[in-house]
């Protein structure tokens, strides 16, 4: 079958630096004459980006490429690839339980994809996992929206928190130069997209590789230089970033996010636990009290700011009075939103040996009773919300509902208000909320001469 009718399909699992890759290896498969199939089972090329973060993410790679592996016995012609974070651990060890596998490609590869799979296409079966110096990016990315895009700014971590792979995974820390960001965004903004997400698995982190970055004692490239740095590019209204860890979140950036209009006030900043000894077991580098002072700073320059965060349960050896310690933590800050996971063994870290670790019960009640306060409190946060008027980005329809559409309010909450997708994609609706949810809110549009799509930002 020759390329161009082709078609590949994309399986993405885990964090949005997967999305960010994934929307990367789409773009160079499109270049490359594929063209995207809704359905795995009819396309010639699939590929499942992996993540290894939590136990039942791994298991459903492994049950979703047991059905390709049978299809290729039928069609001969069918390419199966694993990138990611499975694929980086595993290495030739996925080739052994799954020989039907034709290439193998840890996450620092996303760029190379197109030499990977001309190796594929003349025979050979490949795993590329080493680490390599991550290629400068200019492929177009095939977005999944035309509205948000993600722009990855620092790949890598050297943080070495102990239950975690990411290290070991996806490498070094390694931040792109400014200017090629810089160049990147200006290209999206051409291109009609309105809000930009910058990326890394550990934001902060982001320049001090870079050269250059002590001539005046203080790093020349930090995030906070490079939001000022971005901020002026023309078509992008709206900029976040994430993750962020509490160790190198400073002052100096919680000014600049007041200080820029486009810097929304958003901050995801995981605390993991509550608990100090926990916090040391886990190695962040970090106490509670830490934690709860950037909170009390943000809301000091910012009292609306809203705060996301993650979470583990069931750290081994976290006690019961431990893991009050997080529930108490989660009480009394009130966050916007949280991701929870009760804590899974993962291979080739320090945690995954410890012979302290507690009981599938213990975990899955503590992420029971954590999910309920959560609510609980988003809830609460969300009753801010009702009777204003908040300026939503909208990026699409409800798909439960084709007479509204939906976007998010600068804070991210997920809002959705009678309207056309046609007249409103990508504009910026003031919108009067007339319903609050905890995760979500409804609401009306307050102007209605803005329908007709003459917008004001």
């Amino acid at each position: 079958m020759d390329k161009a009718s082709k078609r590949y399909n994309i399986v993405t699992f885990g964090c949005q630096m997967n999305k960010a890759d994934s929307e990367r290896m789409a773009g160079i498969l499109e270049e490359m004459g594929f063209r995207w199939a809704e359905d795995p089972n009819e396309a010639d090329l699939v590929l499942y980006n992996t993540c290894t973060i939590r136990d039942n993410a791994e298991q459903k790679v492994y049950s979703y490429l047991g059905r390709q592996a049978k299809r290729k016995h039928e069609q001969p012609d069918l390419t199966l690839i694993v990138a990611g974070c499975v694929a980086q651990q595993e290495g030739e060890q996925l080739l052994r339980r799954v020989p039907e596998l034709d290439l193998v490609m840890g996450p620092q590869h996303a760029n190379r994809l197109e030499d990977l799979l001309q190796q594929v296409f003349d025979g050979n079966q490949v795993v590329a996992t080493e680490p390599i110096h991550i290629v400068e990016d200019i492929t177009k990315p095939r977005r999944d929206s035309t509205v948000t895009a993600w722009v990855n700014i620092i790949y890598g971590c050297n943080e070495r928190c102990s239950y975690c792979v990411v290290p070991n995974v996806r490498g070094v820390e390694q931040s792109r130069t400014p200017e090629a960001i810089r160049a990147e965004m200006e290209e999206l903004g051409r291109q009609g997209y309105k809000e930009i997400t910058l990326l890394g698995q550990n934001i902060d982190a982001y320049g001090r590789d870079l050269p250059g970055s002590t001539e005046t004692g203080r790093h020349q490239h930090t995030l906070t230089d490079l939001l000022y740095y971005v901020h002026d590019i023309p078509g992008i209204d709206r900029i976040r970033f994430a993750t962020s860890h509490p160790r190198y979140f400073t002052e100096r950036l919680i000014k600049a996010c007041q200080e820029l209009p486009k810097v929304c006030e958003h901050f995801h900043i995981p605390f993991q636990s509550g608990d100090n000894e926990v916090l040391k077991a886990m190695k962040r580098g970090y106490t509670q009290e830490k934690y709860r002072s950037i909170i009390a700073k943000i809301r000091q320059y910012m009292p609306d700011a809203a705060i996301s965060a993650d979470a583990i349960v069931g750290f081994p050896g976290e006690t019961e009075a431990q893991f009050e310690n997080t529930l108490k933590l989660v009480e009394e800050i009130g966050f916007d939103q949280l991701n929870t996971a009760a804590y899974s063994p993962r291979p080739g870290t320090p945690a995954a040996l410890w012979d302290n670790q507690l009981s599938e019960e213990v975990k899955s009640d503590r992420l029971q009773r954590l999910n309920h306060l959560v609510a609980t409190k988003a809830a609460e946060r969300s009753e801010r919300y009702f009777g204003r008027i908040e300026e939503v980005l909208v990026e699409a329809e409800n798909p439960k509902n084709p007479t509204q559409v939906m976007g998010r309010t600068r804070g991210n909450r997920l809002t959705f208000f009678p309207g056309k997708i046609e007249e409103l994609q990508g504009k910026t609706v003031k919108v009067k909320i007339t319903e609050a949810r905890a995760f979500s809110l409804t609401g009306e549009v307050v102007d209605k001469k803005l329908v007709s799509g003459v917008c004001s930002n």
